[in-house]
Formats: C-alpha cells, structure tokens, sequence
C-alpha cells in the first residue's frame, strides 16, 4: 500500500443511504452494514442535494460514535461544496466519476476542510468509483494516489459509456472488473469492491453473483437495500471448514521450514508451495477482522 494512504478496513459491506431522507439515515447504523456510505449523489434529485447535504452534516454531528464506518458519496459536478458538509471526521469519501484529474481536486479539498476541522492530514480516505472508459485506463493510476483505498465500479454508468448491452449479472464484463483487480494489487490497496445489484428481492441471485465476484479477487460489495447484507456479509466471511484448512496448510508449511524441507504436502497429497499459503493467510486475514 502506498504509504500516505490511510489503510480502508476491509469491509465486506457497504450500504447505500441517501442523503436526503432523513427516516433512512437515523436507523442506517443498526442495519448489519461493515460500513454506510450516505449518498449526495445519484439517489438524491439535483433540487435535493442542498438539502442532503444540511442532513449529512447534522446526522454526522450527531453520530459521532460511528464516523470509522462512514463514508460520504460526493458529486463530481460540486465537490467542494459536498465535502463542506462533513462535520466530523468521516472513514473517507467515494468519488464518482473518479478519473486522476478530479481525484487530485479532491485531494487538495480534503486538505483544506482537514485543515478547518483541526484533523491529521491525510485522515480522509477516498474509494474511487469508477464509471468512464478514461477512469477505466486509469485504474493503476487512480489506485496509486495518495488518500485511495479503495476501487469501486459503476457497472451501470460505465456500461453506457462503452455501449454494451449486456445483463446486470453478464460474465461478459468480467475483463473490465479484472482490471480493478489487478491495479488494487499492483497498488497494494484492498481488495476492490463489487459492483451492486439493484434487484434486492432475489437473494439467490445476489448470493451467487457475490460469490462470482468473491472467486474473481472481488473481498467486498456494496448495497441498495438492507435486506442484501446479511448475504454480502456472509460470503466475504471465510467458513469455519475454510478457515480450517487455512490453518492446517499455514502450519505444515511453517513446520516444513522450521524443518529446512523445501517440500510441503496438504492433507490431500498435493504440494504447498508460497502462492497456497500466501491465498491461506489472506483467508485467516479475512476471518480474524470478523
């Protein structure tokens, strides 16, 4: 990870919140979410923002308690005047649109309110919402700068953009979310987060999507609906029977190298060798943050 970059937390869910309704963000914190995200942008109407930003800024004075969990989605169109909404310390903010023009504005208006808000410098993270074909060829780039923790991808958006015509859950886009895999690792950063499916009545379908995303590097995802967490949340959890075999393949590894053996079997007769373990700590990595 680069070094000026807080670290992002690793949450495996994230629940949308707009900002401009008031009986949805007093009881957002108890819904089961990793993290909330509340929303200036798409789900709230261009004669509502002023208004969703005064109830932003009042919920997070009042809801100290929970700022680590909290990220504030901002517009690219005004993105000074989103950020004067955060009253408190937040865990960072999504960046729509995020191409490394807009990112590095961003970057110097987190300074500024950091500055007023007598905060670290650097304290603000920002999760980059991919959704153009110019931020799409930026992923390493917007990966590695300073404050992002985080890749996100706006399937929707980017979709139209390029003039696909392809089902929400299509493996079709697959090679597109490949490339968010890949510059997050490049980068050092999480692992990025899945795009979210709008159907919230079919957790069938959510769960197998999810697991998809969770073989393709995807470790987290976000929500519309609460009624889409507890399947998030259970997927990006390691098993009790995965973690186990975690645990087995890390000891008779270490035991091999304590032991000066260049060789190490699992229980199943197939060779371990670094890559194995490297994926079996990142599943016990998983399992302890729970």
């Amino acid at each position: 990870m680069h070094s000026d970059a807080p670290r992002e937390s690793a949450a495996r869910s994230y629940l949308y919140v707009p900002g401009d309704r008031e009986d949805r963000l007093d009881g957002a914190a108890a819904r089961g979410a990793d993290a909330l995200i509340l929303d200036l942008e798409d789900s709230v109407s261009e004669q509502n923002k002023a208004l969703a930003r005064k109830l932003v800024a009042g919920w997070l004075a009042g809801n100290t308690g929970v700022a680590g969990r909290v990220w504030v989605r901002i517009t690219s169109a005004a993105p000074a005047e989103d950020i004067a909404a955060l009253t408190r310390p937040v865990a960072g903010v999504m960046v729509p649109k995020a191409e490394p023009e807009l990112l590095r504005a961003v970057d110097e208006l987190l300074t500024a309110r950091e500055h007023e808000l007598q905060l670290p410098r650097g304290g603000i993270a920002i999760i980059a919402l991919i959704e153009t074909a110019r931020g799409l060829l930026s992923a390493p780039e917007l990966a590695a700068l300073p404050r992002v923790v985080r890749l996100a991808i706006g399937r929707a958006d980017l979709s139209a953009e390029l003039g696909l015509r392809l089902e929400p859950e299509d493996p079709g886009f697959d090679s597109l979310l490949l490339q968010l895999v890949v510059a997050s690792a490049a980068a050092g950063i999480a692992s990025p987060m899945a795009p979210t499916s709008t159907d919230f009545r079919d957790p069938a379908a959510l769960r197998e999507s999810t697991e998809r995303f969770l073989r393709l590097g995807f470790r987290g995802r976000s929500a519309i609906h609460p009624a889409q967490i507890a399947v998030i949340n259970e997927v990006f959890t390691p098993g009790a029977a995965e973690v186990e075999r975690a645990e087995k393949l890390v000891a008779a590894f270490e035991e091999s190298e304590r032991s000066g053996s260049g060789v190490t079997v699992d229980d199943r007769g197939r060779m371990v060798d670094v890559a194995v373990v490297r994926s079996a700590r990142e599943v016990l990595s998983r399992a302890s943050a729970r």
